[in-house]
């Protein structure tokens, strides 16, 4: 009965190192693993080139594709990924107020240029009395598209309104009588423009690519350099100096990364230095 005590307790001690490795083992696995959300293109194209450099810093990437603005945050405030990566700094604090989220922005990677396209006319001189310009439901971009279109001369908006977060109601001056559609998916901008829907189309620079639209070669109208409107690393407030962030947001402001992205899309995505 001794012996068998003594195995018993050999083997039961066994098990329970065993498990403890286990256990260190997943544990270790859940930390050097970063899910990350994202949309397919550009940005998941970028986290795919810099998935061998960040598991050279010990960091396992895993990429989460979404095709629409509302589940990568909707997924990072659940903690089903850890952080997402797909959206501009007005949409993201807009975000943040209408949902309460406990969100971080761990720093810009790229600023994608908002274009406006058509089938109808092939530069600005044709554009027509009382044309339409049909733009995405997405009230965050609305400023951005007016910006566009006054530094075109097209429209003013009144004095001492924000650019940033203006609306069509902000509209002073509207020479040529332009009327706005404003309730399509940004997912949809690009079937409007292929249905020749409008005069103009104003299509996010992700759903462009997908459409074979180059911003800076087929856009009537294009975003200009300045634009603030950077693509943003978002977390959850208590994960912004997580090192797997540090790390990722770090191999993104590489040089040679950033040079990649500008070949990659003839200069139509530009990278955003490091803060």
């Amino acid at each position: 009965m001794k012996r068998k005590a003594i195995v018993f307790s050999i083997l039961f001690t066994a098990i329970l190192v065993f498990a403890g490795c286990t256990k260190a083992s997943t544990s270790d696995k859940k930390e050097d693993t970063l899910v990350i959300g994202t949309l397919t293109t550009p940005h998941g194209e970028i986290l795919e080139h810099v998935k061998p450099l960040l598991e050279k810093e010990g960091v396992k990437l895993e990429i989460k594709n979404f095709d629409d603005y509302i589940l990568p945050n909707k997924a990072l405030a659940d903690k089903d990924i850890d952080a997402n990566y797909f959206q501009h700094v007005p949409f993201f604090e807009q975000a943040v107020k209408e949902n309460g989220y406990k969100f971080a922005d761990a720093g810009a990677v790229h600023v994608e240029p908002m274009g406006l396209y058509s089938k109808k006319i092939n530069s600005l001189e044709e554009l027509k009395n009382g044309a339409t310009i049909i733009t995405s439901n997405s009230v965050s971009d609305w400023g951005r598209i007016i910006t566009i279109l006054q530094n075109a001369d097209l429209v003013k908006v009144k004095e001492g309104v924000d650019l940033e977060t203006a609306n069509f109601e902000d509209i002073e001056e509207n020479p040529k009588n332009l009327t706005f559609e404003h309730s399509i998916d940004p997912s949809l901008l690009t079937s409007a423009y292929n249905n020749e829907e409008g005069d103009l189309v104003a299509i996010n620079a992700n759903f462009a690519y997908q459409a074979k639209l180059n911003p800076v070669k087929d856009a009537i109208l294009l975003e200009e350099d300045n634009s603030p409107y950077g693509n943003i690393i978002a977390v959850r407030q208590e994960d912004k100096n997580d090192p797997r962030i540090k790390k990722l947001t770090k191999v993104l402001h590489d040089k040679d990364v950033q040079n990649w992205i500008l070949e990659k899309w003839d200069g139509s995505v530009k990278p955003v230095a490091a803060e």
